[in-house]
């Protein structure tokens, strides 16, 4: 007869793998973190410090609208603006990784977009993002997608033909969540060829591959907020 050490040990032995598997971090070269454990730079004027910056200046007429203080980020696009809040930060990979605790409220959304404003046949240079809602992940490749120069065209002389239709749906997946608002969580991003991942609080990752996925240069990571969010220890890693 097995004694209650033996018949535990295995049980055991299986919770402390999968702790370490939800726990581990992206096997590359750490290029930046910021944990927010700052005072705020600016009073009436933005001033994230850390080497981010923001478009309040041209689509909310310079009103602040990202505030560093508690030791984390908030964000809250101001009434006179005319676009989302976009919060950016320079990077330099072809794949990487990039992990940020979030707090959403209801009907709050926070993306995180890889870019490479060199490429000028997209919008932008918007590549792929993955957007979070306290209902819902959105996986999108942007460059063969939406933010196509010659896509963004057509859509815009209103062609709403089914083949049109059918590549943009190709290019974006949306999975279910399920989170708390007012609650701390942790997103994982992973960008590897032309596959893109995101893990929510340790949960098994949701993926999409696609060409666009794959472009060599991210040159910038940007935070988008078309309400408000708040963000915390954001950790970026280069893995190729």
């Amino acid at each position: 007869m097995k004694s209650p050490l033996r018949r535990t040990l295995p049980l055991i032995l299986c919770i402390l793998s999968v702790t370490h598997v939800l726990h581990s971090e992206p096997n590359g070269t750490l290029l930046f973190e910021d944990h927010f454990d700052r005072p705020d730079g600016g009073t009436e004027k933005e001033d994230i410090g850390s080497g981010w910056t923001s478009n309040s200046a041209w689509r909310a007429k310079g009103h602040k609208q990202v505030t560093v203080a508690d030791g984390h980020m908030s964000v809250t696009k101001h009434a006179e603006a005319d676009h989302g809040v976009a919060i950016f930060h320079d990077v330099a990979f072809q794949d990487g990784a990039v992990e940020m605790k979030f707090k959403l409220a209801a009907g709050d959304d926070l993306g995180l977009d890889f870019v490479d404003r060199e490429l000028k046949t997209v919008h932008a240079g918007h590549l792929c993002m993955t957007r979070v809602t306290l209902k819902y992940a959105t996986l999108t490749d942007s460059k063969t997608g939406g933010m196509d120069l010659k896509i963004k065209e057509r859509r815009e002389k209103g062609d709403k033909s089914p083949e049109l239709a059918a590549l943009l749906k190709s290019k974006t997946k949306t999975f279910p969540l399920d989170l708390a608002a007012g609650d701390w969580h942790t997103m994982l991003v992973t960008v590897e060829g032309d596959k893109m991942s995101a893990s929510i609080d340790g949960k098994p990752a949701v993926d999409i591959r696609s060409e666009g996925i794959a472009h060599p240069t991210k040159r910038m990571i940007t935070l988008a907020v078309n309400k408000s969010a708040q963000v915390d220890d954001v950790k970026v890693w280069k893995l190729k």
